[in-house]
């Protein structure tokens, strides 16, 4: 792909997963229009709506997995990874804002979305046998508490960089927010 094709699909990608964070049903016209390419140029790439939304949202689970790759859940020292992990998965929720949930009916974005979530599953576990985490909270609690409180902060702390707010969370997440 040429690098003017390359950059005119990326900026379609982010404007529309930009734009259908703030309304799920709008169009590729206007997608294109805030993209600053023809219409045609996303019609010739994406033969249907649906299409341009599937790539958006490989695109943010694409970016997803580089964040969690980068975290080095497995070989990093916890807190660090942890760090890391957090930055990234802030930094993804800022550039593609769209929510996933809507494409969990296909079957491949269901089974890629679980093999991520295990595998941060499993960065808990280790968080938590290292002593990073407690261990008498009740089971799944922090997975369930960290991508709430990480999406916050990308939403909600946007004066802060992606590393500041992964300071806020990490913080939050390891010291609560009662008086030490």
């Amino acid at each position: 792909m040429r690098a003017d094709a390359t950059r005119n699909l990326e900026r379609v990608l982010s404007t529309g997963a930009r734009l259908l964070a703030d309304d799920p049903s709008v169009s590729i016209a206007a997608i294109a229009a805030a993209a600053g390419v023809d219409r045609r140029t996303v019609y010739r790439r994406f033969a249907s709506r649906e299409e341009l939304l599937a790539a958006v949202y490989q695109a943010r689970y694409d970016a997803v997995e580089k964040a969690i790759e980068a975290a080095r859940l497995r070989e990093a020292p916890v807190a660090v990874a942890l760090h890391l992990y957090v930055e990234g998965i802030i930094a993804v929720n800022r550039r593609w804002p769209v929510e996933t949930s809507r494409m969990l009916t296909e079957e491949t974005i269901r089974e890629r979305r679980r093999r991520l979530i295990d595998e941060v599953d499993l960065f808990l576990r280790r968080a938590t046998d290292e002593g990073l985490l407690r261990s008498d909270l009740p089971p799944g609690w922090v997975a369930k508490l960290l991508p709430s409180l990480m999406l916050y902060a990308a939403e909600e702390l946007s004066a802060l960089s992606a590393a500041q707010a992964a300071d806020v969370v990490v913080d939050t997440l390891l010291r609560g927010v009662g008086v030490p």
